[in-house]
């Protein structure tokens, strides 16, 4: 290709970026958060535990935050390119879809992980 990148071939590669970068992210918290499953069931602990552990700290509304985040630029960007593929809708219509898509995701995570926080 050459010549200059058009508007939408920016805009796609950036979502391309996005994606694979919030990919890594996840990666990560999902190896951090099984491993927090798999050390919470072994050790026997209880819902009343695990909450007691996670109440009140920084460090894991950081975490889940953070996961947070991730998801929500990880999921509407992979759902609006397979509505693209599959249905061929296009244009800002499907953007601001994924766009609310992605603020629903945020307002739903940060209610659960505060929940568990507060």
């Amino acid at each position: 290709m050459s010549g200059p990148l058009t508007d939408a071939v920016r805009s796609d590669l950036r979502l391309w970026l996005a994606q694979r970068a919030s990919a890594a992210v996840l990666a990560a918290c999902v190896v951090v958060h099984l491993a927090l499953i798999i050390y919470a069931v072994r050790g026997g602990l209880s819902a009343a535990a695990i909450l007691g552990r996670t109440h009140g700290s920084l460090v894991w509304l950081g975490f889940y935050l953070v996961f947070i985040a991730a998801v929500a630029v990880h999921a509407p960007i992979g759902l609006r390119q397979i509505v693209r593929e599959m249905t061929g809708w296009r244009g800002r219509s499907l953007d601001a879809v994924a766009a609310v898509f992605a603020a629903l995701l945020v307002v739903l995570g940060v209610r659960a992980v505060w929940g568990l926080f507060a």
